[in-house]
């Protein structure tokens, strides 16, 4: 690597700009540019940092003091080094941060980093350019007797507190009892919404995830027999209607032909 010595002065005078973009109060304005100038620029490339995370995790922006929310975003835009140059990316790059680089607070809330990745999940799923492949899916195939079929916009989710409640009225201190457990999806519509489910559907769902080729009367009744339910037929026509539930929000979006 070459010293600052050695380096192209074009090259040591974007390092300088670049340094003090990403903080103005700890790096020196570069020679010759005038103060004016690069003040603008600075604070146009904050701010337009600053107002996308902002519009990214609204819920973790309403509940953080406006001090520690500019102190942290400040701390990212100067130390990151994001892996993609695509400006919809920017909200994973920042969790990515959050999750790996920020250092804990005392006042960080226990739930943060459960949060920050809820709130992304919802834009991740929105702007996605997955799609799915109907080749080989029976759209209208018996949902019982067939292998179903889980969209690829659809993502089971689990977590430790319950992130689809938190605001500013409620602000858990510990996690729940039992996890949370939610899948977010994107209809036929291209609208993404929440559902929030019980651990029998998030267990079906896992085990259709798992691409494990049973059919959903084979996964009812292995689910029935964990639970050790006395009446497995229950078990098999209470998740055959949770399936009919969710083939009717797009989470499920069929049975496999083969």
């Amino acid at each position: 690597m070459c010293s600052a010595a050695n380096t192209p002065n074009f090259k040591q005078v974007q390092y300088a700009f670049a340094k003090h973009l990403r903080n103005p109060e700890k790096y020196p304005r570069p020679d010759n540019i005038e103060a004016r100038r690069m003040k603008i620029y600075s604070e146009l490339f904050y701010n337009n940092v600053e107002g996308f995370m902002s519009n990214a995790y609204p819920v973790l922006r309403e509940l953080t003091e406006d001090e520690k929310w500019h102190r942290m975003i400040r701390d990212y835009f100067e130390k990151h080094q994001a892996a993609t140059p695509f400006f919809q990316e920017m909200p994973r790059e920042f969790l990515k941060y959050l999750e790996n680089e920020r250092e804990e607070e005392p006042d960080d809330y226990p739930f943060m980093l459960e949060l920050a990745h809820y709130e992304w999940v919802e834009l991740a799923l929105s702007v996605t350019d997955i799609e799915n492949d109907y080749e080989n899916i029976d759209i209208d195939g018996d949902l019982l007797e067939g292998v179903p079929a889980l969209s690829k916009t659809a993502w089971p989710l689990n977590y430790n507190y319950p992130v689809h409640e938190i605001s500013p009225e409620y602000l858990p201190e510990q996690p729940g009892d039992q996890p949370t457990y939610l899948v977010v999806y994107r209809n036929s519509n291209n609208d993404v919404h929440f559902l929030d489910i019980n651990p029998v559907t998030a267990q079906l769902l896992q085990l259709i995830s798992d691409e494990s080729n049973l059919t959903s009367k084979q996964m009812l009744t292995n689910i029935a027999e964990q639970l050790k339910h006395p009446n497995p037929d229950v078990v098999i026509q209470g998740g055959l209607q949770i399936l009919h539930d969710l083939k009717t929000r797009d989470v499920i979006i069929g049975v496999n032909k083969t």
